[in-house]
């Protein structure tokens, strides 16, 4: 296309040996030419691969750092998934804790409570057994000192002495057993 250009133009001055403003003289454009073919050799050979290069290395750098982003931004999303997991089971472990300290604290009062119910059983027993025993015992000194007493009360009325001890038990025992069928009667 260069050559049929300068062709062109020198074809065009030659016939025409008036000059013309716009055309330039073919030397002008020749050198123009040759400067033009040199300066497009140099920028292609070292230039434009060193524009490209930067260029290259930019869309890198900025695509990966697009990529390192989204990376980053996966690896949260899993750390924060990781995050809810824990957090959900440390909630339930909660619960779980919780559900068993209730249990705990119910068998504790359960445990207690059966422990006072024995102790008040034992107590209660125990309380029934002094109340028998003391009992017996009253019931005991009550039967010597009415022996004694009807003892005494016989020899007054009969006037004379019960000193011998078989007498004075048979004498009690008739007045005991006189005095329970009385007051059974009475019942």
């Amino acid at each position: 296309m260069a050559t049929s250009v300068l062709v062109a133009a020198t074809t065009l001055a030659v016939k025409e040996k008036d000059f013309n403003p716009l055309l330039p003289k073919v030397s002008e454009i020749i050198v123009g030419l040759v400067a033009f073919a040199l300066l497009y050799f140099i920028l292609s050979k070292a230039v434009f691969p060193k524009f490209e290069q930067a260029h290259q290395a930019r869309t890198d750098a900025i695509e990966g750092g697009i990529q390192r982003a989204e990376a980053a931004q996966a690896e949260a999303n899993a750390a924060l998934e990781q995050y809810k997991a824990q957090l959900a089971e440390a909630r339930a472990e909660a619960a779980r804790i919780r559900d068993e300290a209730r249990e705990q604290g119910k068998a504790i009062v359960d445990e207690l409570t059966a422990e006072a119910r024995e102790t008040a059983a034992r107590i209660s027993a125990r309380g029934e057994e002094q109340l028998a025993a003391e009992r017996q015992q009253v019931v005991t000194q009550l039967r010597s000192e009415i022996g004694r007493l009807a003892v005494e009360l016989a020899e007054r009325v009969v006037g004379e002495s019960l000193a011998d001890e078989e007498r004075q038990r048979r004498v009690v025992d008739r007045f005991l057993a006189d005095l329970e069928q009385s007051q059974g009667s009475a019942s």
